[in-house]
């Protein structure tokens, strides 16, 4: 199993800057991506950006030149740097571990609520 603990959520201005923070434990050396998913109420969650194992990063459309994802591997810590939050990023963002092999397995983090709004 893999256990996730998320921090730096909270209410920000639009405009305003955040970096959540998401400690990987547990068995992680099966894990070939972390990531961040968001949920907004009455939406479907939703990819916002991952990073390999290599430090090949993706991002959603959304947030391309806004976001930045980060891992410390000698942490087993993966950031999401967010900057001009836009109220339509309000969500609950989602901690996202992926193994790959021998099968695809996605283990999650509890969630943290970020809030957009002045």
């Amino acid at each position: 199993q893999v256990q996730f603990v998320e921090s730096g959520g909270g209410l920000v201005q639009p405009g305003g800057s955040l970096r959540l923070s998401c400690a990987a434990s547990g068995n992680i050396r099966r894990i070939y991506s972390m990531g961040w998913y968001r949920q907004a109420p009455g939406k479907q969650r939703e990819l916002v950006a991952t990073i390999t194992t290599g430090g090949n990063p993706g991002y959603a459309d959304s947030v391309k030149g806004r976001f930045t994802i980060s891992r410390d591997n000698a942490k087993n810590t993966v950031y999401l740097q967010m900057s001009s939050l836009k109220p339509e990023d309000t969500a609950v963002y989602y901690c996202n571990g992926r193994q790959t092999w021998p099968t695809i397995v996605d283990y999650w983090g509890q969630g943290t609520q970020v809030t957009v709004s002045s």
